[in-house]
């Protein structure tokens, strides 16, 4: 049974070759680029990808575009920065050879790199995430952060992995905290969530403790450290911003295209 390969992408000339390369036993792979500088584009066409163009709607909505425009209603949706190993490869082949019917997607953990390095604790590992689909049977979510992709069918857990390069170092890891910390802060108002002048500290201070110390983040030395830090600093702005929009009235609605989860 044929199937597709989803890829959303932006300014990725540096990780998507090795993404790419990783998949090419797939009967289709789609780029869909939100407005590339660089040579992204010419890279995904030089692997005999097709390539979709189309402004950025947020994470849930450029993938669901993505999803949408397949040829396949089995779809494989990949980050840029994501690679599949082999063993991962035959498993898929095997799923897409010998399908089971009462199953709608496909759930695999994502192995986690920083500096080139699996990072197992820090609440990085395990990460199960949704990535093999039915597409005829589900859609991803409305949330503007950590979306994810739900099905009213039956969804089957792999003990395979999708390997995930996201940051690429630490200018990374802050470009993630200041537009997430937007988003949720943008999610949690249109929730009707609320934020006292004490709740940034409080819950910043609750998230260094549980990533450096519950998720034994202090086991990955120093990295584990500034990645903890780094969290309690989006925990913390995401409730600054919320407090700051409710106080003075001031919202962020031209967010760029940002690192993905």
């Amino acid at each position: 049974m044929p199937f597709s390969i989803a890829i959303i992408a932006q300014d990725e000339e540096d990780r998507l070759t090795r993404c790419l390369e990783s998949v090419t036993f797939a009967e289709e792979v789609l780029v869909v680029d939100s407005g590339s500088n660089d040579n992204t584009v010419d890279i995904a066409r030089s692997f005999g990808c097709r390539v979709l163009f189309e402004p950025w709607r947020g994470y849930a909505k450029q993938k669901q575009f993505a999803v949408d425009n397949c040829q396949n209603e089995w779809v494989l949706i990949l980050d840029a920065d994501e690679r599949i190993p082999a063993d991962t490869k035959h498993t898929i082949m095997e799923i897409i050879a010998h399908p089971e019917q009462e199953i709608a997607a496909y759930s695999f953990n994502r192995k986690n790199f920083f500096h080139n390095r699996w990072i197992r604790y820090c609440g990085w590992w395990p990460d199960r995430i949704v990535r093999l689909v039915d597409r005829r049977r589900g859609r991803f979510s409305d949330h503007l952060v950590h979306e994810s992709w739900i099905s009213d069918d039956p969804v089957k857990e792999l003990d395979i992995s999708i390997e995930h390069y996201s940051f690429r170092n630490y200018s990374d890891l802050i470009h993630k905290l200041e537009t997430y910390s937007s988003l949720a802060a943008q999610e949690m108002l249109s929730n009707g969530k609320r934020a006292g002048p004490l709740a940034p500290l409080s819950h910043g201070s609750w998230m260094f403790l549980r990533t450096f110390i519950l998720e034994l983040g202090v086991l990955e030395g120093f990295d584990g450290f500034i990645i903890s830090v780094l969290n309690a600093g989006g925990s913390f702005m995401k409730y600054a911003k919320l407090r700051e929009t409710i106080v003075y009235g001031t919202s962020r609605t031209d967010l760029p295209y940002g690192e993905k989860e």
